[in-house]
């Protein structure tokens, strides 16, 4: 069982920058790869970003060279850090945790967070 705690959301200004970190229980985080998610009222959840066990990263097209994820095996935290943020990034972000391989499907992840909202004004 691996329990997701999500942190760092909250409001900034269009070119801004937030870092989001999920803290994760359990001794068997680096056996996990670990995405990224966001949803927006009216639409799915889509893929932000993802990195392997390895430390290997994936990037959604439209985050890609905005955002870079990272993890932190000492500390069982996984972040996010956004850099030129746009409003169309405004959406709740939530970190799932996949026991074998990266994906970008959500129905394959095994462990949700709660979620943090992040909102980017004009």
């Amino acid at each position: 069982q691996v329990q997701l705690v999500e942190s760092g959301g909250g409001l900034v200004q269009a070119g801004g920058s937030l870092r989001l970190s999920c803290a994760a229980s359990g001794r068997t985080f680096s056996s996990y790869a670990m995405g990224w998610f966001r949803q927006a009222p009216g639409k799915e959840r889509e893929f932000v970003a993802g990195i392997r066990r390895s430390g290997g990263a994936t990037y959604a097209d439209s985050v890609q060279g905005r955002f870079t994820i990272s993890r932190d095996s000492a500390k069982n935290t996984v972040y996010l850090q956004m850099n030129s943020l746009k409003p169309e990034d405004t959406a709740v972000y939530t970190c799932a945790a996949e026991q074998f391989l990266l994906t970008t499907i959500p129905s394959q992840y095994d462990y949700w967070g709660q979620g943090t909202q992040v909102t980017v004004s004009s």
